[in-house]
């Protein structure tokens, strides 16, 4: 369906990919995996038509249509919810009035044996069948049902999209999407704004469309549960597996130590053959065998080893002071909003130890109530902190916050104590600040950036409480993988609000449910609480 033929990526004098082939075939659905840096973002680009390859091409067929989610996208201001994701079938218009237009020319015309109006005949059958293949009589019902899917309410409809935040404008983007549906759909991080309900209706969304997909994503479950193929870019060229994310991970290691076997049995061979040359090299009767030796290893292909982080990093956070054994006790907590009520009587207590998520469709009071645990805002109620708490707090905003003159190292530097010092490059590496990464200035740094050394500020801060407002939207799987193994190991108590399901399992033991007003205590994990929505539902 689209085929990739010899793509190059060349930038300032770095090759980002060379000479990589490969097609989409319908009802492909493919995960693009590597490290950060590797050029995954710029092939969905250049498969979308936005960017241009340095050599290479990509043939799309006329008939298939391609459809793009980039990570940073805006709505226009001038529309509603609904009209704004009712534009999915502006194209139909479109089509529409070519139909009218082409029956009028035919109508109008007499020369009917000529080639061109044989032509328009053919031209004016296969755009009517392609039009009126296409159920255009529930295509409101369709909107409603891609909006409620993605979170909105019936009561957003017919508000403005500029009343909306960058992420509720990425989900109208994704539904107009969604509701085009296209051939061959590409999504660059589509979840980093969805709730968990949400990502497991897009799931179902996507199961049950034609559509191929190629998608980037560091949310391990929704991968897993959506791809059936990975392609891998490593060091400028790429890997196809027939398989999805976690059974790649095994193939790719083994591949990887086949790879070293390979490069271990060579190095031995030049080394011999080095070694004969060198004692051999004057000796008139082993002329020609050096020679051929020496022939060899010029025209000898090195055997490469694709590059993969070996380093166990396992962090710890330092030992937390002891806290009361009730650090957070809520009791008829309530929030309103211009009249609304967000949630209403909240009543709950959090033991010392205890690792909590607060779950829910977005807009419903997790984050609210973070902001009331941490005093930033009034409510009704009584929420009181237990004896000797000490809060360390992860939200969106905190990226702003940081010193913008200090370097990324220097951000680091001034508050590690004890043998963590040792570590700081390590630690910074683990987050992609390696190299040359830790002597930018903070004021420098994506947003993106800026969060992840937010995240490696907190693993240093001796706390008892740790509150982490969605801080896994910017990392990396690796990344995603050093942070939940060290919130397991932290002796404290852990709040966390998150819509990745794979990061959340195994690490929290209750959840908080946020909806209808209510807040609902459920002494599970997180994959018995949605397994229990699913029954109830």
């Amino acid at each position: 369906m689209v085929s990739v033929d010899a793509l190059t990526v060349e930038f300032g004098g770095t090759t980002l990919f060379k000479d990589i082939s490969f097609v989409i075939n319908p009802k492909d659905r493919i995960a693009l995996m590597g490290k950060n840096g590797a050029g995954k973002s710029t092939l969905l680009k250049i498969l979308a038509g936005v960017r241009q390859p340095t050599r290479g091409s990509v043939s799309v067929p006329k008939d298939c249509t391609v459809c793009y989610l980039p990570q940073h996208m805006l709505t226009e201001d001038g529309r509603t919810v609904f009209e704004e994701a009712s534009q999915a079938f502006a194209h139909l218009r479109e089509m529409e009035a070519e139909i009218e237009a082409m029956n009028k020319e035919l109508a109008e015309r007499t020369d009917y044996e000529s080639e061109s109006y044989m032509a328009l005949i053919e031209k004016v059958a296969t755009v009517s069948e392609k039009f009126y293949a296409i159920d255009m009589t529930h295509f409101e019902e369709d909107v409603e049902k891609a909006l409620l899917g993605l979170g909105f309410h019936r009561s957003d409809f017919d508000r403005p999209v500029s009343e909306f935040s960058g992420g509720w404008r990425m989900r109208i983007e994704l539904a107009k999407l969604l509701l085009q549906s296209p051939d061959v759909l590409l999504l660059d991080e589509p979840t980093n704004h969805l709730d968990i309900e949400s990502v497991e209706w897009l799931e179902d969304f996507i199961a049950a469309s034609p559509m191929a997909v190629v998608v980037i994503s560091h949310d391990r479950r929704f991968i897993d549960n959506i791809t059936t193929r990975t392609i891998e870019v490593t060091m400028g060229r790429i890997y196809d597996y027939k398989a999805n994310y976690s059974h790649y991970l095994e193939l790719r290691k083994e591949r990887r130590q086949q790879q070293q076997k390979q490069y271990d049995d060579q190095q031995k061979q030049i080394a011999e053959a080095r070694e004969f040359i060198e004692r051999f090299k004057g000796t008139y009767s082993k002329t020609y065998q050096v020679q051929s030796k020496v022939k060899w290893l010029e025209k000898l292909e090195l055997v490469e080893v694709d590059e993969e982080d070996t380093s166990a990093l396992r962090l710890k956070f330092p030992p937390c002071p002891r806290s009361g054994s009730y650090p957070v006790i809520a009791d008829g907590v309530g929030k309103s909003y211009d009249g609304k009520t967000v949630f209403a009587n909240a009543s709950f207590m959090i033991e010392r130890g205890d690792k909590v998520a607060f779950a829910g469709r977005n807009g419903e009071g997790k984050s609210t109530m973070v902001k009331a645990i941490m005093r930033e805002i009034e409510h009704e109620g009584s929420l009181a902190l237990g004896h000797n708490v000490q809060i360390g707090y992860f939200a969106q905003n905190s990226a702003s916050l940081l010193d913008g003159e200090l370097t990324v190292f220097q951000t680091i530097d001034d508050i590690a104590v004890g043998d963590v010092r040792l570590k700081i490059r390590d630690l910074l590496g683990a987050f992609m600040f390696g190299g040359e990464e830790n002597q930018k200035k903070v004021k420098v740094l994506s947003g993106g950036e800026r969060v992840r050394l937010c995240l490696v500020k907190l693993l240093l801060e001796p706390v008892n409480l740790l509150i982490l407002d969605e801080p896994t939207n910017h990392l990396d799987l690796k990344s995603k993988d050093i942070l939940k193994q060290a919130l397991r190991d932290f002796d404290g108590t852990l709040i966390l609000v998150s819509h990745d399901r794979d990061f959340l399992d195994g690490l929290v033991t209750k959840v908080y449910e946020f909806g209808d007003g209510r807040v609902r205590e459920h002494l599970c994990g997180i994959n018995e609480f949605l397994e229990k929505k699913k029954v109830l539902q």
